[in-house]
């Protein structure tokens, strides 16, 4: 097959000329190679022909760099010559191809081009495909973008790379994922013991009397623990076999950028969809946890004799209890401490504070909160759709009704963050809601005297809030 020229004084290609000075596979080449190259193709002669001023061309490249002109000259020294002036030397052919020969015999089969024997020089962008010089010089590939194998290699291995790096991020997360829901899985098992030994403490007390609701306890206690315990199982699975796939993707891709060059580009875009990795979603965890408060306050309010221990109207739910609370066996008092507790980050728990076990959509409820000498507290009502992972303002636009008591002051949570006047410090907070009104009130109930009325209009469920901040005592919700 015939070759373009290329010519030297009509622009010069400087693709061609980067992949021939840039190439590390090409073998070096002696004093006599460098003799027998073409300055117009760069590659050894084809048909070589000797002008009279000594200098030699290919005859094809030759003929197309005098075919523009108006008077044929010397591509080199540009001295004028006749159209029969090219002498063909059959002996300095013959010379050239051994060369040619040589050089592509210290090359492996799939560097050479199939339709010229020539080295892959040169990636072209629009057709994708390696070219040798000649390629590069056809018609076919006429004003495409090219660029030296060794560029196109490491633009292309860049953007694996930055692909590997998005894998590596989604398995981060992924491993994150795994690790927080084997956090839960082991905390749903420690509730599993821990209200295991509560609902046996509870029972023990009442001996016979109560033998058959404390086997159905623990029937229902295990049923939701194994529930729960194998869709985490499950869940932890699921995450699992994601990273053993993107595992091997990583691993698959890595092995293709440590192939040939040849080899890399004739596969990458054998499956254009490889680097595409969507970020994993995050896990829906609300709900895992086992329900404590239906658990164990339902001992002591169904089972136990009303004499031995009466109702009490309200408890608290530990799962949504922030990690600087400890919330007391029985789920009536919280105490403050400045060690973290080590409880899971599911979606319930509060960044601050704790929320009542039951929730309010219609009614009038009211529950007495014994703060004593608490020097630091807040209680009030919040809706269900509140952020919880954040500091909020305690206030109604934020989902908030509550007064707080700090630095020897009460206030109300609005914006004018209005101080209340109280004379007398009173031991006991009482907090009524009544939902139709949409009003939340509170009390000092041993001086009968309303503290604060918040008035809004209600639309989603209400439940009770209560925080301390205070290392003096603990807030505990009172007996009738």
């Amino acid at each position: 097959m015939k070759r373009k020229p290329y010519a030297p004084h009509k622009g010069g290609d400087i693709a061609l000329k980067s992949a021939r000075a840039s190439d590390k596979h090409e073998p070096r080449m002696d004093d006599q190679d460098e003799n027998l190259t073409c300055t117009i193709c760069y590659a050894i002669f084809t048909d070589p022909v000797a002008l009279k001023c000594s200098h030699s061309f290919c005859q094809e490249c030759l003929q197309l760099y005098w075919k523009d002109l108006d008077v044929s000259l010397c591509p080199i020294c540009r001295k004028v010559c006749s159209s029969e002036e090219p002498t063909l030397s059959l002996a300095f052919k013959s010379l050239c191809e051994s060369v040619k020969n040589r050089r592509n015999r210290a090359v492996q089969p799939d560097q050479l081009c199939p339709l010229h024997g020539e080295k892959f020089k040169l990636f072209c962008s629009e057709d994708k495909l390696p070219l040798c010089v000649i390629c590069h010089t056809s018609k076919k590939h006429k004003n495409h973008t090219c660029s030296p194998i060794e560029e196109a290699v490491q633009d292309l291995k860049k953007e694996m790379e930055d692909g590997v790096s998005t894998f590596n991020q989604s398995l981060n997360v992924l491993k994150q994922t795994k690790s927080d829901l084997q956090n839960m899985a082991t905390h749903i098992q420690n509730q599993e013991q821990y209200a295991e030994l509560q609902i046996i403490q509870e029972f023990e007390k009442l001996h016979q009397f109560l033998h058959k609701q404390e086997a159905a306890k623990l029937v229902a206690l295990k049923e939701e623990k194994e529930q729960k315990y194998r869709k985490m199982e499950r869940r932890i699975e699921r995450v699992y076999g994601q990273i053993t796939t993107l595992l091997e993707t990583i691993d698959t891709v890595k092995r293709q950028m440590e192939s040939s060059d040849i080899r890399f580009l004739q596969n990458y875009y054998s499956n254009p969809y490889r680097l595409e990795c969507s970020t994993p979603e995050s896990e829906d965890l609300s709900g895992a946890l086992i329900d404590m408060a239906k658990h164990v306050f339902s001992l002591n309010q169904k089972l136990w004799l009303q004499s031995f221990h009466p109702d009490c109207p309200m408890t608290l739910d530990p799962n949504t209890a922030s990690n600087r609370l400890i919330i007391s066996d029985s789920l009536t008092s919280l105490t403050c401490t400045e060690e973290k507790q080590k409880v899971p980050d599911n979606p319930e728990r509060f960044h601050i504070g704790v929320l009542g076990s039951k929730g309010f959509t219609a009614g009038r409820h009211c529950w007495d909160v014994e703060v004593g000498d608490s020097d630091n507290w807040t209680l009030g009502v919040v809706r269900q759709s509140i952020k919880r992972k954040q500091l909020l303002k305690m206030q109604p636009d934020s989902g908030w009704w509550s007064i707080r008591y700090v630095s020897e002051k009460y206030r109300a949570g609005v914006k004018a963050r209005t101080e209340l006047k109280v004379a007398e410090r009173p031991q006991v907070i009482r907090v009524l809601l009544d939902y139709e009104r949409g009003e939340v009130s509170f009390s000092d109930p041993s001086a009968n005297i309303t503290l604060y009325t918040f008035t809004d209009v209600f639309s989603e469920k209400l439940f009770p809030y209560f925080n301390s901040a205070s290392l003096k005592c603990p807030l505990r919700l009172c007996l009738p």
